[in-house]
């Protein structure tokens, strides 16, 4: 619904009263939802309706008016939640922001959430950098592995918001479910320690290959200070994206 004429006067009032700096701000947020943009979902989208991309696209415009750093974990699921309960689609968030499990219900069903915006990303294959901590039990591949499909078992589905390489001056991002039957795959990957390793304790690798050997993808357990799980090399044509946004950066 359009704002009315008396609503239009009250906002150009209170534009007057804010300070240049204040303007300013609402000079560049204006801008930016005037940028040529190009935002687009999956027709078959169970949970990226035409109001969710709209809403969720807004609100990555709104954010980059004010930087050029992508939208981080946070803020992400605050906006995810915010478009899905707009939309009619019930969504709560989870209400530790250091839940091991799940980050938000969508219609009831426990969700993981993920972001990824390394300088490298790569468009056709996803990595997580922290899916998980590893904690300071007993180092030995055949538990950690067990570890993460025990961590599995409390949520039901994976979407992990990307922010892919600048085209020119375009920003793009994209939404993608990673399929948690994939990742039960890892019940019978193959195990490799780093013997190499100078990190104690030494890292390893978990390979999940399709029938004629080719990656799916990999696990890889960082013996780091962290002692965190990676999910590497995940290629995106086995998973399933739901949204893209493309937009004009904010002005130098």
């Amino acid at each position: 619904m359009s704002l009315s004429k008396k609503e239009i006067n009250d906002l150009i009032e209170a534009l007057g009263r804010l300070t240049p700096a204040q303007q300013e701000w609402v000079k560049s947020a204006i801008n930016a939802f005037g940028s040529t943009c190009q935002f687009d979902r999956a027709p078959d989208s169970d949970v990226v309706t035409d109001a969710v991309l709209a809403s969720l696209g807004d609100r990555l415009l709104s954010h980059h008016a004010g930087s050029r750093q992508a939208l981080s974990k946070d803020r992400f699921e605050f906006a995810f939640e915010a478009a899905l309960n707009a939309a009619g689609i019930p969504a709560q968030l989870v209400k530790s922001r250091t839940n091991r499990g799940h980050d938000i219900n969508i219609r009831g069903i426990p969700v993981s959430l993920k972001t990824e915006a390394a300088a490298n990303i790569k468009d056709e294959s996803i990595h997580v950098s922290k899916w998980m901590e590893l904690g300071r039990g007993e180092w030995k591949l055949p538990l950690l592995r067990d570890l993460f499909l025990e961590h599995m078992q409390s949520y039901d589905r994976i979407f992990t918001l990307r922010r892919l390489k600048d085209v020119g001056a375009k920003i793009r991002y994209e939404l993608v479910e990673i399929p948690k039957s994939l990742l039960l795959e890892a019940s019978n990957c193959e195990l490799e320690v780093c013997t190499k390793s100078r990190q104690n304790p030494q890292p390893g690798y978990g390979y999940v290959k399709d029938a004629i050997g080719q990656l799916k993808y990999s696990l890889y357990f960082d013996g780091g200070t962290e002692r965190k799980l990676q999910i590497k090399h995940l290629r995106k044509d086995l998973c399933k994206v739901h949204a893209t946004w493309t937009f004009g950066s904010a002005p130098a």
